[in-house]
């Protein structure tokens, strides 16, 4: 065991310019704990919103953000059964993966996809559980209706995309530029539309025969929020996915109850915890997705450590299609 590691280290609330690089302490391994050598992390939104102290998880400065990784197991701790040295997995929790490598309990690990690249394992978890229990478990999502993806060119957005696709509906997605709006329709929407069109909801509605969607994803928040509101066919399915617009909307309820619209928030990970039966049969289906390619993560940009605060830069800039990783290899 090495006894530093380099690691990308928050100093300050201040957003990505107060990550620096720093050579961390190994510390030793507590019974059920797995050492991992950290081959690639994927970013995701909450990262950023955590050097800013914005997200409801707020770690004092210094932390090392990344909630996501994948890499090759290194060390066991004591109590741990069923892993290997060298076994090539993913995983996740609230922090610590911008990092040359990481500790995580035996219990959050899973097998690395024999076809999935690390890249590819660091970014693919988080977003299909989200879009799974979203359209699966919340959305209750049938072949021939109808989905409105907001920030369709998200990693969450495009995991949903694939998803609603492999399920049989017809899917709208949203993109705020031609590049996102192509990348979209690559992943399998059926229609891409810019979120900022005065007339989105109509144009929903046409896509879907007068009726409006039958379920709206959205990730975004904000006004786009109260507009797709306008799109949702009568009986529909709001899905409260996240807030990325970093404003969170305030529904209408006398909306919602004119037009018989249900409203509901979702938070994949805390389900899991909460029911472990539904945890177990998600975990199920993600693999049988995953070991057919379904959700596979379109990658946009790679770093290297060295540049995780250029990493995080292009995600508050809108410049990742789908997802970002950290490469530690680069």
């Amino acid at each position: 065991m090495s006894k530093t590691y380099r690691a990308a280290v928050c100093t300050a609330l201040t957003g990505p310019d107060s990550i620096r690089i720093q050579e961390l302490d190994a510390t030793p391994l507590q019974a059920g704990e797995v050492r991992i050598a950290v081959k690639a992390a994927g970013l995701n939104f909450p990262d950023l919103l955590m050097t800013y102290g914005n997200y409801q998880y707020r770690p004092s400065p210094p932390f090392v953000p990344g909630l996501e990784i994948a890499g090759e197991v290194t060390e066991l701790g004591p109590e741990v059964t069923g892993l290997s040295v060298g076994d090539r997995i993913m995983g996740g929790s609230k922090g610590n993966g911008y990092a040359e490598q990481i500790i995580l309990p035996a219990t959050s690990i899973r097998p690395l996809p024999g076809a999935f690249t690390f890249a590819e394992g660091a970014c693919w978890h988080g977003a299909a559980i989200t879009a799974w229990h979203a359209l699966h478990d919340k959305a209750a999502l049938q072949a021939g209706e109808s989905i409105l993806i907001l920030g369709a060119s998200g990693g969450i957005g495009m995991a949903a995309v694939k998803l609603a696709k492999h399920i049989g509906a017809l899917v709208i997605g949203t993109g705020s530029s031609d590049a996102k709006r192509q990348a979209i329709s690559k992943a399998g929407a059926t229609h891409s539309l810019d979120p900022a069109d005065p007339d989105l909801a109509a144009k929903v509605k046409e896509l879907t025969g007068g009726k409006g969607a039958d379920v709206v994803f959205d990730p975004v928040g904000g006004d786009l929020a109260i507009t797709a509101t306008r799109s949702i066919s009568w009986g529909g399915r709001y899905l409260i996915v996240g807030f990325a617009s970093g404003k969170i909307p305030s529904f209408p309820a006398n909306h919602a109850l004119i037009k018989g619209y249900s409203l509901i928030g979702l938070r994949a990970g805390e389900s899991g915890r909460r029911d472990p039966q539904l945890a177990q049969r998600s975990e199920k289906a993600l693999r049988d997705l995953a070991q057919q390619g379904i959700m596979r993560p379109h990658i946009s940009h790679s770093f290297a450590l060295d540049d995780s605060a250029d990493a995080l830069r292009a995600l508050e800039q809108r410049k990742v299609i789908g997802r970002a990783v950290i490469d530690m290899t680069l």
